[in-house]
């Protein structure tokens, strides 16, 4: 038996549901955009885009985004986990290509446990908003992934 309310276990459930089909989606118009189908891409981003905003929806109903400081709090605790726990517990019990594939992750999440430290200090030290790194600023970031 859970230990939490159902009404909340059910709304993180959906949470979850409706991010993977979103992270799917655009794993799809990835495809799609290299199979050169550039249409194609763009409606299956469409798609992840809406799938995300459900997803926002149910986490708010789970009240689980509680503002800045809560939420760079939670960031930091669930890439750690990644990063100390669960990647590294998966890798042991793999064969070498999927391994190689896992501490490829935890490499890309030692980044991005580095850019939210660096963001929480950003954010502490502002007094109001952050600065936007000039690649965000630029655009570029979006344009290269």
């Amino acid at each position: 038996m859970s230990r939490i309310p159902r009404s909340l276990e059910y709304l993180k459930t959906g949470f979850t549901a409706e991010a993977v089909s979103a992270a799917r989606f655009r794993a799809y118009a990835t495809r799609a955009e290299k199979d050169g189908r550039p249409n194609l891409a763009r409606q299956w981003l469409r798609l992840a885009m809406e799938k995300d905003t459900l997803a926002v929806k149910l986490l708010e109903a789970a009240e689980q985004v509680r503002g800045e400081d809560a939420d760079l709090g939670t960031a930091l605790q669930e890439e750690r986990y990644e990063n100390d726990v669960l990647y590294p517990k998966m890798v042991r019990d793999l064969d070498q290509a999927t391994a190689d594939l896992f501490l490829q992750m935890i490499e890309a999440q030692k980044t991005h446990l580095r850019q939210l430290e660096e963001l929480r200090q950003a954010l502490n030290s502002s007094g109001g908003d952050v600065s936007l790194p000039s690649e965000v600023d630029e655009g570029t970031l979006a344009k290269r992934r």
